[in-house]
């Protein structure tokens, strides 16, 4: 039985950034080889970055990619690393496809190459196009038919691309029927809260079904909403996990693999196949020369531990913050720090994300700052070490209402402007991005302010829910008193009632419910899409459902200014969810009076 020393690259990548990508690829081949191993697998689109959106259908860079290509070809080979197989996702095209109703300009695929020698030995495009949630593939991308085989040290390599694995009868299948010892899967997965879960049971699941070791290598990284957490497998046919890569890290992960020696003939013509979802899929077959090698001390996986939940939720939302900040190439972040449980739950992920010295935190008081509040800001700032200034915006706010006169909300909301601007003047002036601090909770009811705490570049925590902001802020000070650590979070934010503090004694339960009450009726009805009769069916107040359920649709204009941030939900606001900012359709709930609720947008 063949052995081959698999290498599962698991790697940061930057859409559009051909050469950086190029780069990344090269040295994850080169710490490979250095290792002994045979094939080295790289995550879907690597060359390109995922997702590339509309540069997809862009004649030049489809014709960079395809040089890209050929280009990492040649470079493996000049160094001496034509003996290593690689395997890496990139944009193909056809250069000469005619425009065609129905497909994008130029045909562009999603794929993966085969490389060997110096050059392209094989090409795979894949043949299921995601095109719900967060991916529109179908857009951009015209599916490949066929699937290829290439025999490597003995064993017959097949290929597949992240959403063919999810579907049934699909690749998996013609995979087990072309007699594959292997399957290597490129993903660009992005993350979800217990995504991991339902991925290892899938990739169990489809190496039954091909009957063969699978590799599955996953990306990892920021890019704009979405965060990928690596989570790369080798898995055995019969559900074994051979090795495990950890969650939101670059990893490379090495192993010996035991697969079954080569046994189908090697044909003249390509054969063809009919999976069981239907398609006729047409099997390629290419054999690669090779030289005996000696493997060396036996290589085994490691299977790296699997993270809690709060734990899982602060790692994406570091890395997207992370990602989006660095490969945006900002040097540093401001923010407003109110004392409050949400700009202390940004301030202290900005921290473990960039470092302290890049982060700089402002208090802004105005005349209804409570004298705690303004501790509180302070506090964080010493636990943390980040910058810490305060400006005083009362003088502002005054200056402002003498020019104007303004009431009640629209008065309240001159503070939270007044906020907003003094912060995108530090931005302009130092060069720092704007950090948004508002939660789902807030986003979703439109209890933020345009052009005032709504303003920023990013927002951190913008998919999450006020009570897992909560729940993270005890975890991270947790897991720093674990460690021996000063807890980032000061226990007045987290315990503290929380208020906007835009006029005297004001409290979030003034216009809002109970935020735990809030939160499983918005994951019903965000999350869940369930329609007013089913929340009340399902214990919900009707009254209160009416009322909730007007306010989120009516802020739908509100969160379409609101700045991009880090997507851990089954559905967040942007990416996935998508409604008409001018819509008349109102669903009622049984048994509600049917008033229109008190206003409550700032």
């Amino acid at each position: 039985m063949p052995t081959l020393r698999l290498a599962l690259a698991q790697i940061d990548i930057v859409v559009g950034d051909l050469a950086g990508n190029a780069d990344r690829a090269l040295d994850a081949v080169r710490r490979a080889a250095a290792a002994g191993a045979d094939l080295v697998v790289l995550p879907e689109l690597a060359l390109d970055g995922y997702p590339v959106e509309d540069l997809a259908l862009r004649r030049s860079f489809q014709r960079a990619s395809a040089a890209a290509l050929e280009e990492l070809a040649v470079r493996l080979g000049d160094e001496g690393l034509g003996g290593t197989a690689v395997v890496i996702g990139y944009l193909d095209h056809s250069p000469d496809a005619v425009p065609e109703l129905g497909k994008p300009a130029g045909w562009p695929q999603n794929a993966a190459a085969f490389l060997h020698g110096g050059g392209v030995v094989a090409r795979y495009a894949k043949h299921h196009l995601p095109n719900y949630g967060v991916f529109d593939e179908a857009r951009y991308f015209v599916p490949g038919l066929a699937s290829a085989v290439v025999r490597f040290r003995g064993v017959d390599v097949a290929i597949a691309i992240c959403e063919d694995l999810w579907q049934e009868g699909g690749p998996a299948a013609v995979t087990r029927e072309a007699r594959a010892g292997l399957l290597v899967v490129p993903n660009a997965s992005p993350y979800e809260r217990n995504k991991d879960d339902a991925r290892l049971a899938l990739v169990r699941k489809r190496a039954a079904e091909a009957g063969c070791v699978l590799a599955y290598v996953n990306t990892v990284g920021g890019q704009d909403e979405l965060v990928f957490d690596g989570d790369s497998l080798v898995v055995a046919p019969d559900g074994e996990i051979l090795a495990r890569a950890a969650q939101f890290r670059e990893e490379l992960l090495v192993l010996d693999v035991d697969l079954p020696a080569a046994t189908a003939p090697l044909r003249d013509e390509d054969s063809t196949q009919t999976a069981r979802d239907g398609r006729r899929v047409r099997i390629t077959r290419t054999a690669v020369p090779t030289a005996p090698r000696e493997l060396g001390e036996p290589v085994t996986g490691t299977v790296a531990e699997h993270l809690p939940d709060c734990a899982e939720v602060w790692g994406a939302l570091v890395v997207g913050l992370r990602g989006y900040v660095q490969k945006n190439r900002f040097r540093s972040v401001v923010l407003g720090l109110s004392g409050g449980i949400d700009s202390a739950v940004v301030a202290a992920l900005a921290v473990d994300a960039l470092g302290a010295d890049a982060v700089h935190g402002v208090s802004l008081p105005s005349g209804y700052s409570s004298a705690h509040s303004k501790d509180d800001a302070a506090e964080l700032a010493q636990r943390t070490g980040l910058h810490f200034s305060t400006v005083p915006i009362a003088p502002m706010v005054e200056a402002f209402l003498g020019s104007v006169e303004l009431t009640g909300l629209a008065e309240e909301n001159v503070q939270a402007r007044v906020r907003g601007t003094t912060l995108m003047g530090l931005s302009n002036q130092h060069g720092h991005l704007v950090l948004a601090t508002g939660n789902k909770s807030e986003l979703a009811v439109g209890y933020s302010t345009l052009y005032g705490d709504a303003v920023g570049g990013y927002a951190p925590i913008k998919d999450v829910p006020k009570t897992l902001v909560w729940e993270i802020a005890r975890w991270r000070n947790a897991d720093a008193e674990s460690r021996g650590e000063t807890p980032p979070v000061p226990e007045s934010s987290i315990t503290k009632e929380p208020s906007a503090e835009l006029r005297p004694d004001q409290r979030d339960s003034d216009s809002l419910p109970d935020y735990a009450v809030l939160d499983a009726l918005l994951d019903a009805y965000v999350e869940q899409d369930l329609g007013s009769a089913d929340l009340v069916a399902a214990g919900f107040d009707p009254e209160l459902v009416e009322r909730v359920l007007r306010m989120v649709d009516a802020a739908e204009y509100k969160r379409r200014q609101y700045p991009p941030g880090p997507k851990i939900s089954v559905r967040n606001f942007g990416r996935d969810r998508r409604l008409p900012i001018t819509s008349r359709w109102r669903e009622p709930a049984p048994g509600a009076s049917h008033e229109a609720p008190k206003e409550v947008a700032r």
